[in-house]
C-alpha cells in the first residue's frame, strides 16, 4: 500500500517537472550568446596556447637537425564583446 502511494506521488510531481517554461526574454538571450561568444573565444586562445607550445617541441626537434615544418599560430587578441543592439521603442498603446 506504501508503495502505491509512494508511486502515485512521483507521478504527480513527474507531470509538474513536465510543465513549459516560459521563452527567454531578450536579456537572458543576450547573456547567453555573450557566454558562447566568451567560450568560441576561450577555445581559440587555447589552440593558439597548444600551438605555441608545439613550436616549442618542433625547435628542439630542428635542433637534432631533422626539418619539421608547422603552420604559423594566429593570436586571437582579446576578448571583445559584441556590441549591445539599440533597443527596440516602446510601443505606446
Amino acid at each position: 500500500m506504501k508503495s502505491i502511494a509512494v508511486f502515485i506521488a512521483a507521478c504527480a510531481l513527474s507531470v509538474t517537472a513536465l510543465a513549459k517554461l516560459p521563452a527567454p526574454n531578450d536579456e537572458a538571450k543576450a547573456k547567453a550568446a555573450e557566454a558562447a561568444a566568451k567560450t568560441a573565444h576561450a577555445g581559440k586562445v587555447d589552440g593558439y596556447k597548444l600551438c605555441k607550445s608545439q613550436d616549442k617541441v618542433a625547435a628542439r626537434y630542428r635542433k637534432s637537425g631533422k626539418p619539421v615544418a608547422t603552420p604559423p599560430c594566429a593570436d586571437p587578441g582579446p576578448f571583445k564583446p559584441a556590441a549591445a543592439a539599440p533597443a527596440a521603442p516602446a510601443k505606446k498603446s
